[in-house]
């Protein structure tokens, strides 16, 4: 069974929980609470030098990181990974979007302005970037869904995933999703797909246990 290494209120954290529900994989899962300094400890920087979470351990002492990377292993071989190859490059092209134009911006905004205690006033100087920035992203987003129901092929993938978990939550930092009725539509699919979890949700005890 996989021991996964998360926080919570974590979007890149929720990424795989939401999969691996999606998916009825079961895990064991480890609260990491980043913020009181619990994934800069000597014992889980030896599983992840990088000191940062989600972490999956897909095997004794073998350690995987990096979200979207997760993502695609745990969701190999289901329809969640797409195997042809140009759908499956589409999806990497939409996961490389989403940390390097979403995740730094919408996903910054949201841990300084909606987890850190006084985070607004201490990041005061760079909210302006993260807006201009987050709402360029958005736009991208609403062309494409404008379009198409999900952002490769015709059903949920994990490159919706990767996406939803920073958009979803883009309202607690300040962005306006009422000015993005297609993205609006599109979170409304994905809170309806098979599995779907909240980000509150947690396994039930008994199943950590199996």
């Amino acid at each position: 069974m996989y021991t996964l290494y998360s926080m919570q209120r974590s979007g890149n954290s929720y990424k795989v929980r939401l999969a691996l529900a999606r998916l009825g994989i079961p895990y064991k899962l480890v609260e990491v609470d980043i913020l009181k300094g619990e994934s800069r400890t000597p014992e889980f920087l030896a599983k992840n030098p990088s000191g940062q979470v989600p972490l999956l351990e897909v095997a004794p002492e073998r350690y995987l990181a990096e979200s979207n990377a997760i993502l695609w292993y745990v969701a190999g071989g289901s329809v969640l990974a797409p195997e042809d190859r140009i759908v499956r490059a589409e999806a990497l092209q939409w996961m490389f979007f989403e940390q390097h134009s979403l995740e730094p911006n919408i996903g910054a905004a949201y841990f300084w302005i909606a987890l850190i205690k006084g985070g607004r006033e201490l990041q005061s100087h760079a909210i302006e970037d993260w807006m201009e920035n987050g709402y360029r992203a958005l736009g991208v987003m609403e062309k494409h869904l404008a379009r198409h129901p999900y952002f490769v092929g015709p059903h949920f993938t994990i490159a919706d995933i990767a996406l939803y978990a920073y958009t979803h939550v883009a309202e607690q930092c300040d962005f306006d999703l009422t000015r993005f009725p297609a993205i609006r539509a599109w979170l409304d699919r994905i809170q309806s797909e098979p599995g779907y979890v909240t980000m509150d949700w947690q396994p039930q005890p008994l199943a950590l246990a199996q």
